[in-house]
């Protein structure tokens, strides 16, 4: 499968073309009307340390697991594409990291210790929490997010590494997938650090991603009530909401009936694609199920579910046409 999203967002469909078919425009290009595209700045620490007793291999390739730098790459260019061109990353800093993160009680693992704990998946350490003091401090994350040298900060490790996917900093920062970093308020601006696992891929980069969407869409929204909440309306899956689905959640596609069911054949009615007209909705409903939406595959469902985030120029009662813009830059939430 190739490692390009135009590669990937093509399924068939009792022979009919890929479930991108209902949009409007070619993902990965601004659609007429939308806002300027923005390009943000990334700090890439990637823990990858040296295993001694491996002949000083690195633990991705001691394990067999992915490339981070390759994985960060094709998510760069997953994120750009599902955004519709809007969201561009740049990774300005890359720094490497021969060693393994220290726990919040002060643990860290040696690199064989590891590597024999992983191959008798036994004796992790607990609590598994990492110290985002020790990071913040190490690595000068709140210098660096006040001079504007970055805009936020991806760790790439690998499992119980303790990272959350993502986490929010800085001046009222809010939930984003995990309490906010209170000890950061005194940063000039809010910043997100992502949490990855190159033992995994681009789909649960992706998700880490989507979980960070539904935080800071859940916040954008917070005093919207009713039907002016459209964040409500988006998130709708038949099994909560019987004959009502739109879009669903990162977990649950318009028809799942459990976390992760994105390989569910059940076919319900939703507003999924209406997403794609927004704001001007037209109300057309269809059948839907998971071949819309690749077929089970976790990284096909989630660029399906991205390009249905509105991402368009104006405002909606108060609220930008274009939610991308809170996903990248959660300074815009008021």
């Amino acid at each position: 499968m190739g490692s390009r999203l135009t590669d990937l967002v093509r399924v068939a469909v009792s022979g009919a073309q890929a479930f991108v078919n209902a949009a409007t425009h070619a993902p990965g290009t601004l659609a007429t009307g939308a806002t300027d595209p923005v390009h943000k700045r990334v700090l890439s620490l990637i823990y990858n340390p040296k295993v001694p007793g491996e002949n000083g291999q690195k633990l991705n390739k001691v394990l067999r697991w992915n490339d981070p730098d390759e994985l960060a790459r094709r998510y760069i260019e997953d994120v750009r594409q599902i955004s519709y061109g809007y969201a561009n990353y740049e990774l300005v800093e890359r720094i490497e990291i021969d060693d393994f993160p220290v726990k919040a009680d002060g643990f860290k693992y040696t690199a064989d210790d590891f590597i024999n704990r992983w191959r008798t998946r036994s004796g992790f350490h607990q609590p598994d929490a990492v110290s985002y003091d020790v990071i913040l401090a190490q690595f000068q994350i709140i210098e660096r997010v006040n001079s504007g040298s970055i805009d936020e900060v991806w760790l790439h490790g690998f499992p119980h590494a303790g990272f959350y996917e993502s986490i929010m900093g800085g001046p009222g920062a809010f939930w984003c997938n995990a309490p906010a970093l209170k000890q950061t308020a005194h940063a000039r601006r809010r910043f997100v650090i992502m949490g990855f696992n190159y033992e995994r891929g681009v789909g649960e980069m992706l998700e880490a991603f989507g979980h960070r969407a539904e935080s800071i869409m859940q916040h954008t929204f917070r005093q919207r009530r009713g039907a002016a909440n459209l964040w409500q309306r988006f998130i709708r899956y038949d099994k909560s909401h019987p004959g009502q689905a739109e879009v669903g959640t990162v977990h649950f596609a318009p028809n799942s009936l459990a976390d992760y069911d994105w390989g569910n054949s059940t076919m319900v009615s939703s507003l999924c694609d209406d997403w794609l007209n927004y704001p001007q909705f037209n109300g057309k409903r269809r059948q839907v199920n998971c071949q819309d939406w690749g077929n089970g595959d976790i990284r096909l469902h989630h660029i399906w579910w991205f390009q249905r985030l509105p991402h368009l120029a104006g405002k909606l009662n108060g609220i930008s046409n274009n939610w991308w813009e809170y996903v990248i830059n959660p300074n815009l939430v008021h």
